[in-house]
């Protein structure tokens, strides 16, 4: 599986908080090592990039700082030079609801995809799995 999903929040006795201690610990590790080996970003001409710009306000991926799939998908983002926004659902409540409403599951990262959903009445498509992510976006914005 390549995202994580994340509990409800149910005590679980004394394992749920040495998890959380535990997967705090990794993020900060998996965050440390992703900013020391931060990937080359792709350079396009200024008319690409504008277009690719235009083509990312209908993409929003919802994440989580420290989530080692989420950290994937970021910087297979930042090799392609993609302005995607970004809602962390660790620190907002309500893009938490969003991606609940929305995808129906609490589990990171998560892409939004509404191309075509305000021009033309197309549907919104929700996609979980960091390597189905990461995929999609090599498919529609590498040169």
């Amino acid at each position: 599986m390549a995202s994580s999903r994340l509990d409800d929040g149910a005590d679980n006795g004394n394992a749920a908080p040495m998890l959380n201690l535990a997967r705090n610990a990794l993020g900060k590790v998996l965050l440390f090592a992703d900013r020391v080996t931060s990937p080359t970003s792709l350079t396009r001409d200024p008319a690409a990039q504008a277009k690719v710009n235009a083509a990312c306000q209908d993409l929003v991926l919802y994440d989580l700082e420290g989530c080692p799939f989420c950290i994937k998908v970021r910087r297979e983002m930042k090799r392609l030079a993609l302005p995607i926004a970004r809602r962390d659902i660790g620190k907002n409540a309500v893009f938490k609801q969003e991606l609940m409403a929305g995808g129906g599951t609490y589990q990171a990262p998560c892409l939004r995809i509404t191309e075509g959903a305000r021009t033309n009445g197309g549907a919104t498509r929700w996609m979980y799995e960091s390597d189905e992510i990461n995929a999609y976006l090599k498919s529609r914005f590498s040169p």
